[in-house]
Order: C-alpha cells, then structure tokens, then sequence
C-alpha cells in the first residue's frame, strides 16, 4: 500500500476517533457500552468455569458419599458374617443341650449306673475291619470291656478294648456282634447278630410258631449277661417262614444310627453300698 493512502488512511481514523471521543465525553455512551459489554464478555468466561467447579464439587461429595457408603456396607456385611456364624454356634449348642438333656433324663435299670461319653471318631463302613466308634473315656473312669453302650433310642453296642483315656466300642451292625433279644409283645426269645455295614440285622433261633409281625419292638433279654434286661434293640421289619427250618426267619433295624451318633451312656454294674449284701 502506498504511503499516501495509509496517511489517507490515519488521518480518517483519528477523525473518526475525535470525534467518538468528543461524541462519548457529551454522552458517555460508549464507557456504558464498554462496561456492558466486559461484563457480559466476563460473565461467558465466568460461567463455564462456575459450572464446571460446582460439578466437580459435586462429583466429589458423590464419590466421597459412595466411598463411605461402600465402607458402611463391607461394615455391615462382616457384622452380618459374624453375626450368621454366631447363629450357628448358638444352634449347634442348642442342639447339643438337647441331645445331653435327653440323656440326662435317662433312667438305667435297677442296680445299673452309666457314664456319659462322646463319639471322639468312627471307624464303619466297608474299608473298615471292624464296625466301631471311639469314646472318649476308658479305664481311668472305669470303663472296662464289655460295658453296654446305649443312648435315649436304644443299645449302641458294646465296649470291645478300654485303653487308659478312650475306649473302642463294636456296633449291633459289625459281623462279630450277637445280642440276645425278645420279642416285647410276644416274647419270643432269639439272637440278634449283625450282618456288617448298611444291613439290617439278622435275627436267628426264633421259633418258627411265633406270632411275629414286622413292627415289633425288640429288647434285650439279659440272658448273655452283657446287656440289662429290657434296652430297646431294634424294631422288626421282615418275618419268613420255610418248611425246611424250625426258626423264623427274621431281619431288624438297630434302632440308633451308629453314623449320627455323637453322645452316648456306658452302663456298668451298680457298686455294692458299704455294709450291704
């Protein structure tokens, strides 16, 4: 551009410049409009920034809020695992009070005494030599073989070896196990000897004319010595008859499931009282 026109040029805008300033000093409408103007211009810039701060703020009493609420919950969820887990113990004791109220409540018979004992191990099924559960007694408190072992249900079995602080008792179901029985309705006498693990017992030398029926209770006779007279045994559940036997032929279910035992009484002889017969 040549030097002339910028001139032209500068001197037509100082023009224009006098005369707004002139213009604005009799006025003051351009220092209005300027003020107008920066403030709206400052509040477009402001405003964002406000908005984007209280959203941050907010984001953060979000977060902080979430981040308690989450700790409140991983609070609670352990109290809620603490306090389930208490339910069980207190169920599982309830249970055990029972089970012991239950044998406390035992009677034995006349001139017989019992120990109460815990199940400490199981050693059934068919890998195992011998049906048998272990108590946690043995001849420090008296026990000695032999000893009937029986709960609130019925006969358990009996003491096979006492050693000093436990002992091993034989089950009705093992294959070396007899107990002498009768009939409680009918009185029909017979043997009752296990047949191993999962089977019912077999019940031999029982007269083939008695009236048996499955259902019949049957209880000891106390005529091995071993047992007292009267402990329930096990309950009928099949009666046969051949011509070629002069016995019946008869199956029964032990009345305590060895498997869920976890309490039992070992019974013993009654001691004489000093000065008696």
């Amino acid at each position: 551009m040549k030097p002339k026109r910028l001139a032209v040029i500068a001197l037509a805008g100082l023009f224009v410049y006098l005369a707004l300033y002139t213009w604005n000093l009799r006025t003051g409408h351009l220092d209005a409009l300027t003020s107008a103007t920066g403030l709206e211009v400052t509040g477009w810039v402001l405003q964002p920034g406000r908005w984007i701060a209280d959203e941050a703020s907010e984001y953060w009493h979000r977060y902080a809020f979430l981040v308690g609420v989450e700790r409140e919950n991983e609070r609670l969820r352990g109290e809620l695992d603490r306090i389930a887990l208490e339910n069980v113990a207190l169920r599982e004791q309830a249970v055990a009070t029972r089970r012991l109220e239950r044998l406390l409540r035992f009677h034995p018979p006349k001139d017989w005494v019992t120990e109460g004992v815990r199940v400490v191990a199981h050693r059934m099924g068919p890998a195992a030599a011998l049906e048998t559960v272990m108590i946690d007694k043995g001849l420090f408190s008296g026990i000695t073989e032999d000893m009937p072992v029986v709960t609130t249900k019925g006969v358990v079995g009996r003491v096979l070896k006492a050693g000093v602080t436990v002992s091993q008792v034989m089950l009705l179901t093992d294959v070396n196990s007899a107990v002498a029985v009768v009939g409680q309705e009918h009185r029909t006498k017979g043997v009752a000897f296990g047949r191993g693990p999962g089977k019912d017992l077999a019940v031999r030398y029982m007269n083939i004319n008695a009236d048996l029926q499955p259902g019949e209770l049957l209880i000891s006779s106390g005529l091995a010595g071993i047992y007292p007279k009267g402990m329930p045994v096990a309950v009928i559940t099949r009666v046969e008859r051949s011509e070629l036997s002069l016995f019946l032929d008869v199956t029964a279910t032990p009345l305590v499931d060895a498997g869920e035992l976890e309490e039992a009484l070992v019974m013993r002889p009654a001691s004489p009282e000093p000065g008696g017969m």
